[in-house]
């Protein structure tokens, strides 16, 4: 079983994730555009701070982190830190989806629909947005 809070950031992980939003790289700016308008009702952050990491986007209802990885992630000892740290997020119930910057390059159209695809899977039946959940408000027959 995972622990029910996601990990706060740790000092200066505020600070931190600040300077990284000034200092995206190209394969996070388009994907960026594409999340921030809230697909299929998600809402996502973009570089944010947790524990001693900041990721790159997080959607807090699906906890769900996508990371971009450039090539420097295949290389050296950075698979290995990448696997520690997806496990210690996975303890908090937060699944981490690796997609490579590549991807986001050559086709965003298809990064964006597994992603919000994923985290739909991921969200908790009484969300308004989750697959077989609740109707909408309005749609219950209630008039406000």
């Amino acid at each position: 079983m995972f622990k029910d809070v996601a990990p706060k950031p740790k000092p200066g992980g505020v600070k931190r994730a600040r300077k990284f939003r000034r200092e995206m790289t190209l394969p996070e700016v388009l994907l960026w555009r594409v999340l921030r308008e809230r697909p299929d009702g998600l809402k996502f952050r973009k570089q944010h701070p947790s524990g001693n990491c900041t990721l790159d986007f997080y959607c807090g209802d699906a906890r769900l982190a996508i990371e971009i990885d450039g090539e420097a992630h295949s290389r050296g000892d950075r698979p290995v830190r990448d696997a520690v740290r997806d496990a210690w997020f996975a303890q908090f119930g937060i699944e981490t989806m690796r997609i490579p910057a590549l991807e986001v390059l050559r086709d965003l159209d298809s990064v964006v629909r597994g992603i919000v695809a994923n985290a739909r899977s991921r969200l908790p039946l009484h969300h308004p947005t989750a697959p077989g959940g609740p109707p909408p408000r309005d749609k219950l027959g209630e008039e406000f």
